[in-house]
């Protein structure tokens, strides 16, 4: 069975699926932007199948990245009922890009999940050691972070979760050129071969290009 982390109470009570494209005003991407196949991921940082699945998503890149023909978009799904402190390693994320962009925001949350020993036992005192380790300048990180500059951003990305169809994490939105796929909504920490074949399938439909 594929692992997920649950949250009670969240499904959308229509049984609807309200999938977002990528947005660069509002995201977080690894690869090529204009890929045509985007695989869209809700995340915890504290969750310890996100975790696994993590590792699963840099493999995939690793496969896919150098093509240009997918691309792994970030999404935050903090489940503070039972990771308290998750939202505040999102927020750090996003402190770490607001200085550093995309990539500066992938490689937070790959430190993140190297250190952390998962289900909330994070020392927080650890988020500015990561940010300086990374060559950020570490008292405009901590303003950031102090000031909750970004909690309001993930709160309204854990509510977009819910209404795209998230009963827990990770939860992953497989997109070919901006629409969901059937099928595409996956719930869980999916192993590596079961998303190259999704993966495959998809762009095996995709129209030839000119």
């Amino acid at each position: 069975m594929v692992g997920t982390r649950s949250t009670p109470g969240t499904t959308p009570t229509d049984g609807s699926i309200k999938a977002r494209a990528y947005d660069p005003s509002r995201d977080h991407i690894l690869g090529n932007p204009n890929a045509p196949v985007k695989v869209i991921e809700y995340a915890d940082l504290e969750c310890a199948f996100c975790k696994n699945f993590h590792l699963t998503m840099h493999q995939v890149m690793d496969y896919y990245g150098d093509g240009g023909q997918v691309a792994w978009v970030y999404r935050h799904f903090p489940l503070a009922s039972i990771h308290s402190k998750a939202p505040k390693e999102a927020e750090a994320a996003e402190c770490a890009a607001a200085q550093g962009g995309d990539a500066a925001f992938f490689a937070y949350i790959d430190k993140i999940y190297e250190i952390t020993p998962s289900e909330n036992n994070l020392d927080l005192a650890q988020l500015p050691a990561v940010a300086g380790q990374l060559g950020l300048n570490v008292d405009t990180f901590n303003k950031c972070l102090n000031d909750g500059t970004y909690s309001a951003k993930i709160t309204a990305s854990f509510n977009e979760a819910i209404v795209a169809g998230g009963q827990g994490t990770p939860y992953v939105l497989v997109m070919a050129n901006d629409v969901l796929v059937p099928g595409g909504n996956l719930s869980g920490s999916q192993p590596y071969d079961s998303m190259r074949a999704i993966i495959d399938a998809v762009l095996k439909g995709l129209p030839a290009s000119n």
